[in-house]
């Protein structure tokens, strides 16, 4: 039995599709070629069974020799049950091939989307990773799941041809090239089905990423009236996706028509070759009847090999698509020679800006573009798309150190931090090392947690769904509290509560976080109020550094700020 997911999935080459499918296929070379061999002992039991036949109805039938007869009759028995137990076998391999080649694809796609971070979405659309997480791995499994039944088809099609060529060599002659031929003739249908397979791929993924535009923003959509808007555009892409599937249907309809046609019309001909060899006398009874069991048993390797062809051009179109993710490089790369890393309470400092964050202390940034503090909340964290050397730890580019100790040290939180399904204590403290009772007191966010029918033992929704847009924030803050970083950065922190609740919370955070390094992006007075510094950006550099209330009374711009947002929630 094979665990999975493996521990390591390993390294992908994935320069071309090709290479990316021969790398599962070497990651798996043991079950593949366990299936191979199985499949090929299974097909084998197929295309011997008419010779046995044959031989029963001469030896035993025609002759008249009950032992003959039994004896075969015994052969085809023993035959049937090995063909039952390979059978089960290679069927049982397929599934392991299927599943190990999927779950490998999850795992490399998924720690592909850990190390690029911040830098997923904005390479790569939502929706490319859900194509990829629900049809392309099923495609790429595919591939490994059909090739044994592939390898059965070539031999046991082998065997055939040499069993019919020392019974009749005209009969023979024509099967043995004859199933080549076959193949030919259906392989222009090939080509031009991956091209109109990548092109409803493409659509496909196109029309997930509207779909979940729509339902992220259908909040906001409602608000301004534009769910008509939005739905006839979804509308159209959708009518265009079917249409891009029906071409696809129909180049399929006829590769599968042709798959029935063509091999039907050869059996004709190979049929009506054996009888006329039987009627001249060229070729007995039995060896009649064997030759019209292979007949129809060649229709399995024949449509098992177009089967492997169509399926090979999925997979490829879907390996294209991962290497494509696979390729991609995070905004910031690892620093070749890293430096030491800096001690424990060491000074954070964005030279671009003038931020200077005291350890220990709570700061907040204040700009009346919130863009703009978000990005330097992200520079902070080495999250930006664009980084350079001017964000320090104690003196020390953050671009020099690894970013593993970065992500250790320096923790940011923005408003679009999401919580995963599972259990809400595990997703609330995934180190299992923190204080949750703690941090959900501190968030405001103990009546969530009361509410829930088995409290912290209450499975989480996708995205935390079933909450509500404050009590995610709330929970959201809660984790980053858990967490308990050296240096927390919360963008927006109460943006969706309502003004007793900030109150609390801005009273709470502060004792919360007393000895460690925190920064708060917030225009809102009731945060403001509670922090050590005021840093007021104005066009992305600090313009004036004070405390709340030392800013209003001094700072009319930082005041025109502060109050009027306060204005906007009146």
């Amino acid at each position: 039995m094979r665990t999975l997911p493996v521990p390591d999935p390993g390294v992908a080459d994935h320069r071309t599709p090709d290479r990316f499918l021969w790398w599962l296929a070497r990651g798996q070379a043991r079950t593949l070629l366990g299936g191979m061999v199985f499949g090929i002992l299974w097909m084998s039991c197929q295309a011997v069974m008419p010779a046995v036949l044959g031989r029963a109805i001469d030896r035993g039938v025609a002759a008249r020799d009950q032992q003959q007869l039994v004896f075969w009759a015994a052969t085809m028995l023993l035959i049937g049950l090995v063909q039952a137990v390979t059978g089960i076998v290679r069927h049982r391999f397929a599934v392991t091939n299927w599943l190990t080649a999927s779950y490998r694809v999850v795992q490399l796609t998924t720690r592909q989307s850990v190390r690029l971070g911040g830098s997923l979405p904005r390479k790569v659309s939502t929706g490319e990773v859900i194509a990829i997480g629900t049809t392309d791995l099923s495609h790429i499994g595919n591939v490994m799941d059909v090739t044994a039944r592939f390898a059965g088809a070539i031999v046991s099609f082998l065997l055939v041809s040499a069993i019919l060529l020392t019974t009749s060599v005209e009969l023979g002659l024509v099967v043995l090239p004859g199933v080549p031929l076959l193949m030919l003739v259906m392989g222009p249908l090939l080509k031009p089905l991956q091209a109109r397979s990548a092109t409803e791929r493409q659509m496909r993924s196109d029309l997930s990423n509207t779909g979940t535009d729509i339902v992220a923003g259908l909040r906001v959509l409602r608000g301004i009236g534009g769910e008509g808007v939005f739905l006839d555009r979804y509308r159209r892409e959708s009518q265009a996706t079917r249409t891009a599937a029906v071409e696809v249907a129909k180049l399929q309809s006829v590769l599968d028509a042709l798959q029935v046609f063509l091999p039907g019309t050869f059996v004709v001909l190979v049929v009506w070759l054996g009888a006329s060899s039987a009627v001249s006398g060229d070729i007995t009874a039995g060896e009649l009847v064997a030759f019209y069991g292979y007949s129809a048993f060649l229709l399995i390797p024949l449509r098992t090999a177009t089967e492997f062809a169509n399926k090979l051009i999925r997979g490829r179109v879907a390996a294209t698509r991962v290497c494509g993710v696979l390729a991609l490089e995070p905004d910031v790369v690892e620093p070749s020679t890293p430096r030491p890393t800096p001690p424990a309470g060491s000074e954070l400092y964005d030279a671009r800006s003038g931020l200077r964050v005291r350890p220990g202390t709570l700061t907040a940034i204040v700009s009346d573009q919130p863009d703009e503090s978000a990005l330097l909340a992200d520079r902070l964290g080495l999250c930006a798309a664009e980084q350079d050397d001017e964000v320090s730890l104690g003196g020390t580019p953050l671009t020099a150190l690894p970013h593993a100790v970065v992500r250790e040290r320096i923790m940011v939180s923005d408003t679009g931090a999401a919580l995963f399904a599972g259990r809400l204590a595990d997703r609330l403290d995934e180190q299992g090392r923190g204080d949750v009772h703690r941090a959900l007191h501190t968030a405001s966010a103990e009546d969530i947690v009361e509410a829930l029918p088995d409290g912290l033992d209450t499975v989480v929704t996708e995205k935390g769904r079933s909450f509500s847009g404050g009590q995610r924030q709330r929970l959201v803050l809660a984790r980053a509290l858990t967490a308990d970083p050296e240096v927390l950065v919360l963008v927006e922190p109460t943006s969706a509560v309502d003004a007793h609740t900030e109150s609390r919370i801005a009273a709470r955070l502060r004792d919360h976080r007393a000895g460690r390094t925190t920064v708060v992006t917030t225009v809102s007075p009731l945060l403001l109020d509670a922090v050590d510094e005021v840093a007021f950006l104005v066009d992305g550099r600090v313009a004036a550094v004070g405390t709340h209330q030392e800013l209003l009374a001094t700072d009319p711009a930082y005041r025109a700020v502060v109050v009027r947002d306060v204005e906007a929630v009146s």
